[in-house]
């Protein structure tokens, strides 16, 4: 296959790269090779957003879709195709600034600066991605956007006081991207085929060569991780981009999901909500939200939106890391996965997938294709929990759902109870399931599946929490669902949730702390 150059729209024309590694960071390639530097280096980790840049690229109907990403963990060779934005794309022909720009000075929404062309690119995505006349963006839309940026001098009060400000157009006239002309950039850009760029690996020209592969169709897909068993599957790159910037590891070839149309659909039938590998975390959650509105928090907890526009559903689950946080509520739900290798397709439970720490079932060149959730049944009760340190952009201590099927005398038909953080993999509570499966939903079948989880885990003290917190937890969220679901006087969201009691007694600076991600 014949070795291609990275073409993408950057500063209104076609920027082409050749001749560097396929694993050199979007960021890397800003700074150091066309010296554009407003766009910071931070955690190098896709944590504090400090490197945020916005990348677009065309919807499925052929509209100009802009997302905030982490430059620091996106490989260059993602953006074949797509158009990439930085603070520096903001400067005015006049050279005055972006009404963006304008509301953070006006506001006062930086001291030392090193965190604001982050904060400025992610309220510009906003700022775009609202559309004229729709009114300004309600509070919890603000803390979301900004949910992928850290700052730790200026405070997160005036910044979200700049996010209001911006939209006010009697002070700054509204400043549009001219969609139409990038969307026919784009259309331009388009490849019909499979995308392959070559260059020299992490460790340098002289130790050879590695090969990123873009195809487009399933079948070319399928083709292309059984022709190339060895390859690295990569989707949003939010656990492989860290592989290179933290542990400097060369991860070889690179087989690309995010070209190909079948894998990034979502599907319903009558019994079956069908996400494809490679619908980005955002996209995915909202689809599962539909089904399971309960998803609400832990959709808007999941990492950052930055994090969440990159990162896929399938990888998060391919990855397997015990501490993923969709894995619980899949396993919960009763997930399975379509797993594919050259034109043979099978199913299989997501409960079966795992065979140790970040180990899996999957075979030599095959990959998967799909996630399969069940549509909800009415007598269904479910829960999701997700503790960690801070609200937003942290990593769990523990987490977990609950999905308990209860009939109409009061009995639990069917439990099924998932942790993750508690064990290698992400895993089901079998005693604690069994110990409620023909019980009444009550407080006392509810203790005795506490009292279970201590057979169902023995978890590891870490950074993070000790062993003993972890299963006191475990035991606490189960007593949550149960107050939460009981038939006799369910307590509401802001009577069990500590975040959501401070929104209820409107604690604005309690509020706006914890949805920024800062401790109140």
């Amino acid at each position: 296959m014949t070795t291609q150059t990275i073409r993408f729209l950057h500063r209104g024309s076609v920027h082409e790269v050749r001749d560097l590694p396929p694993t050199r960071t979007v960021l890397q390639h800003l700074r150091e090779d066309l010296r554009a530097c407003g766009t910071k280096e931070g955690c190098a980790e896709g944590d504090c957003g400090a490197c945020t840049v916005v990348v677009g690229e065309l919807d499925r109907d052929g509209k100009l879709a802009l997302k905030a990403v982490n430059a620091c963990i996106q490989f260059l060779p993602t953006l074949d195709g797509r158009a990439l934005y930085t603070v520096e794309d903001l400067r005015q022909p006049d050279g005055a600034l972006h009404p963006v720009q304008q509301a953070m000075v006006d506001c006062h929404g930086s001291q030392c600066g090193f965190c604001t062309p982050g904060f400025v690119m992610s309220l510009w995505t906003l700022y775009e991605n609202q559309p004229a006349g729709a009114g300004l963006p309600g509070r919890d839309e603000i803390g979301q956007a900004l949910s992928g940026n850290l700052c730790r001098c200026t405070g997160y009060r005036p910044i979200i006081e700049a996010a209001r400000r911006m939209f006010d157009e009697t002070r700054h006239p509204r400043v549009a991207l001219d969609r139409e002309r990038v969307e026919a950039q784009l259309r331009s850009l388009r490849r019909a085929d499979t995308f392959a760029y070559r260059g020299p690996d992490a460790r340098g020209a002289a130790h050879g060569e590695s090969t990123f592969y873009a195809p487009r169709t399933l079948e070319a897909f399928a083709a292309l991780r059984a022709e190339h068993p060895q390859a690295r599957v990569l989707a949003g790159g939010t656990d492989i981009g860290l592989w290179v910037t933290k542990q400097f590891r060369d991860p070889g070839d690179l087989v690309y999901t995010g070209n190909v149309a079948e894998l990034t659909t979502v599907s319903r039938d009558a019994q079956t909500l069908t996400i494809g590998a490679a619908v980005p975390l955002e996209e995915a959650y909202a689809a599962l939200a539909v089904d399971y509105p309960e998803l609400a928090e832990l959709w808007a907890r999941f990492a950052s939106l930055p994090i969440r526009n990159a990162g896929t559903l399938g990888g998060n689950v391919a990855n397997g890391s015990p501490i993923g946080d969709s894995m619980p509520a899949l396993l919960a739900l009763d997930a399975s996965l379509v797993l594919r290798r050259a034109s043979h397709v099978r199913t299989l439970p997501l409960a079966a997938f795992y065979s140790g720490y970040q180990k899996n079932v999957l075979e030599a060149g095959e990959f998967v294709e799909a996630i399969r959730v069940p549509r909800p049944a009415p007598a269904l009760r479910f829960r999701a929990c997700k503790v960690a340190k801070r609200y937003d952009q942290d990593i769990s201590a523990v987490c977990a759902a609950f999905a308990l099927h209860v009939c109409e005398d009061g009995t639990i038909g069917r439990a099924r109870i998932a942790y993750g953080g508690m064990a290698a993999v992400p895993q089901r509570a079998a005693h604690a399931e069994a110990a409620l499966t023909g019980a009444q939903w009550d407080e006392a079948a509810t203790r005795l599946a506490m009292d279970a989880l201590a057979a169902d885990f023995q978890p590891l003290t870490d950074m993070r929490a000790s062993s003993a917190y972890r299963l006191k937890v475990a035991r606490n969220l189960l007593w949550r669902c149960w107050l939460e679901t009981r038939d006799h006087a369910p307590l509401a969201l802001c009577d069990v949730d500590v975040f959501a009691a401070f929104a209820a007694d409107g604690d604005d600076g309690v509020a706006e702390a914890a949805a920024a991600g800062a401790a109140p």
